[in-house]
């Protein structure tokens, strides 16, 4: 069983710098270097030698970090796979990824061969002129891959504002009209107030709390401007989003407000609920109404109050036998 990140970033990845900045960093700090030789040849022998592994290395290890940090998209839940194609294209992240990769590989190479050169140098001279060399090398080398990294520091800034949810939870997820009392009714399951994050897409934000029973975590989602008008009124971006949620989705919980005080009629809210009916085949759906403070329908929905928590542990309970049912049947296949 997946666990909930506890602190705000889902992929913790560093800053990406630019090529320029990379090479300021590497060779700002080799030229620090200082070494006393016996002789004055063996001192600037070290100190070439000494400057080209410390500026090598900070390049190698600076981009790969870049490589160890951004997430690997063929091990990640499809949701997250999702919102990085959606946010910035999985193809241009594997492939920057592999051209920084390869870009460090040219770099250690080209370094371990000029060091190689100086050791065996037998004039003051030839060995500055071999450092150099190989700096100017290295530098048109990380050059190369500029696009590369500018690509990779937006997409990094992008990916770490992901909504910060565990996938491998069982998860259940809340829909219906704008101001039926979704969050509300999170606010009431969830143990904890509810984080909220945004989609790297859209101003909306996702609401996620967490409860347990038996021993076991769920966890809630809400999400503002996906699951609570049409279909049809949607972007592109949008209904990817909706597809993103469907590998999240363990249950659904679509909320209707029969008092219509959310300003949806109820055929708006039946039509919404038609929809999310045959997006999520597959997916149980749990449609109660809400707000039987005010008024009760007569209808034969379970029937809550998210304002005062009448019938909401008793949902709770229906949707969790369900979703264990499930779990338990899932693993006798």
């Amino acid at each position: 069983m997946g666990s909930v990140h506890d602190h705000d970033v889902m992929f913790d990845i560093p800053t990406v710098l630019t090529a320029d900045e990379i090479l300021d960093k590497a060779f700002k700090r080799a030229s620090k270097i200082e070494h006393i030789g016996v002789t004055r040849l063996e001192t600037v022998r070290e100190i070439n030698i000494a400057k080209l592994k410390s500026s090598s290395d900070t390049i190698v290890t600076t981009m790969g970090k870049y490589v160890k940090a951004f997430p690997s998209i063929g091990k990640l839940n499809p949701f997250y796979s999702e919102l990085i194609d959606m946010a910035v294209g999985t193809d241009k992240v594997r492939k920057s990824l592999g051209a920084i990769d390869w870009s460090r590989g040219q770099v250690a190479k080209i370094s371990k061969q000029a060091v190689r050169d100086i050791a065996v140098a037998e004039r003051i001279d030839w060995i500055d002129e071999l450092r150099r060399a190989a700096y100017g090398r290295i530098s048109s080398v990380v050059k190369q891959v500029s696009k590369e990294l500018d690509f990779l520091a937006v997409a990094r800034n992008k990916i770490r504002k992901f909504p910060t949810v565990s996938p491998d939870d069982p998860t259940i997820v809340i829909a219906g009209a704008p101001n039926v009392g979704k969050s509300q009714l999170i606010g009431r399951i969830s143990t904890a107030k509810p984080r909220v994050a945004v989609y790297p897409f859209t101003t909306q934000e996702i609401s996620v709390g967490m409860f347990e029973r038996k021993y076991l975590r769920y966890q809630v989602i809400d999400t503002p401007g996906l699951l609570d008008r049409p279909f049809d009124q949607r972007n592109a971006i949008e209904l990817r989003a909706i597809l993103a949620l469907r590998h999240l989705a363990d249950a659904i919980v679509f909320v209707v407000d029969p008092s219509e005080t959310c300003g949806y009629r109820m055929p708006e809210q039946e039509h919404l609920l038609q929809e999310i009916q045959t997006e999520f085949k597959g997916i149980p759906i749990f449609s109660v109404e809400n707000k039987v403070d005010i008024v009760s329908s007569g209808s034969d929905r379970r029937k809550i109050s998210a304002e005062t928590g009448q019938g909401v542990e008793e949902l709770v309970g229906e949707i969790v036998a369900v979703m264990r049912k499930m779990a338990e049947e899932a693993t006798q296949v």
